[in-house]
């Protein structure tokens, strides 16, 4: 079983953002010590708890602090962006880490309305027309664009010796079909998805077209996961995460509660019914039952890789999750 990591950067309470950015490097650190595949870094724009609108500035900082880790972005909301831009951005990367970039395409803003529209003009139009963005991204990649086509000497220089891997990320049989249809690697969000998993994967496999470098379907499931010595524990460092989220989706912006305000807290009963329905998708407990329920996983998908996201108000919970999983999984 391939493992990889999701970070979206969490800022614990008490924490800074700056704080936050290196614990991101650290777990990025740990995780290519551990062996894990890769890590993708997120973006968001004026997210409460979130630090991390810019990841390839990211992916930069960790690429020069780690060996053989993957890393790349989780995704580049590529409606915000003139493909032009991002080709040459990832190109540069993959200059200066051969090897080792992913660049990961979604579609969603990363923020609210007015942060969308602080940020570009015309998102939503641009979401509509994201085959088309998709497909010139990958042109100028690939370096393919017809003769007759208005870029086809402009080069998204600098040119590295390997290309990024390019990767379509999303919920839904709609991003399936764009990531078949381009030949692009596919990763679905089972953490924050409603929709059937396993219905993309089929449908992504029945129509993937040989394009650029990959000659298969290549997929990863995106699962949320926490890890700790007792199930006792994993439950309660858990709920740091949990009620985060809970308050986010009200509108509180508010970093992710240590254990004690987490404990402090007093639930409503519209909480406590969200935080079960959460809990349905969170994978939580000893490595021995995370290994359980990452192997039903990968066979109910079938998918290539895994890969994690994990969200405690400690680095250190964090990163012994990641280290007990890897230890039951990737060392065993």
């Amino acid at each position: 079983m391939k493992l990889s990591i999701l970070d979206q950067s969490p800022i614990a309470s008490g924490q800074s953002a700056q704080e936050a950015l290196q614990a991101s490097l650290q777990l990025a650190q740990e995780g290519d010590r551990l062996g894990y595949s890769r890590i993708w870094l997120t973006e968001h724009h004026d997210l409460p708890g979130l630090a991390c609108s810019v990841p390839e500035v990211l992916i930069s900082y960790i690429g020069a602090q780690t060996k053989n880790i993957r890393i790349g972005s989780g995704a580049v909301l590529l409606p915000h962006y003139k493909p032009y831009r991002i080709a040459e951005t990832y190109n540069m990367l993959a200059t200066l880490f051969p090897g080792r970039i992913d660049i990961g395409m979604g579609r969603a803003p990363g923020g609210s309305a007015e942060a969308t529209m602080a940020l570009s003009d015309n998102f939503l139009q641009n979401v509509y027309k994201m085959p088309e963005l998709v497909q010139e991204l990958l042109n100028f990649l690939r370096d393919e664009f017809p003769k007759e086509h208005p870029f086809s000497n402009v080069s998204a220089a600098p040119i590295p010796m390997v290309s990024p891997e390019p990767w379509i990320l999303g919920t839904s049989g709609k991003s399936a079909k764009l990531a078949a249809e381009n030949g692009t690697a596919y990763a679905f969000g089972e953490f924050m998805s409603e929709n059937d998993g396993v219905q993309s994967f089929k449908q992504y496999r029945e129509h993937f077209q040989t394009k650029g470098i990959l000659k298969a379907p290549k997929t990863i499931i995106t699962v949320s996961a926490i890890c700790a010595e007792t199930e006792e524990y994993a439950k309660e460092i858990a709920l740091s995460n949990t009620l985060w989220k809970i308050q986010s989706g009200h509108g509180e912006r508010k970093p992710v509660p240590s254990i004690e305000e987490v404990r402090n807290h007093e639930w409503t009963e519209k909480e406590k019914t969200q935080m079960e329905t959460m809990h349905k998708k969170l994978i939580f407990g000893t490595p021995s039952q995370v290994k359980d329920r990452l192997l039903t996983i990968q066979e109910k998908y079938q998918a290539d890789e895994i890969m994690l996201i994990t969200i405690t108000h400690k680095l250190e919970d964090r990163l012994n999750s990641f280290r007990l999983i890897a230890r039951e999984i990737l060392n065993s």
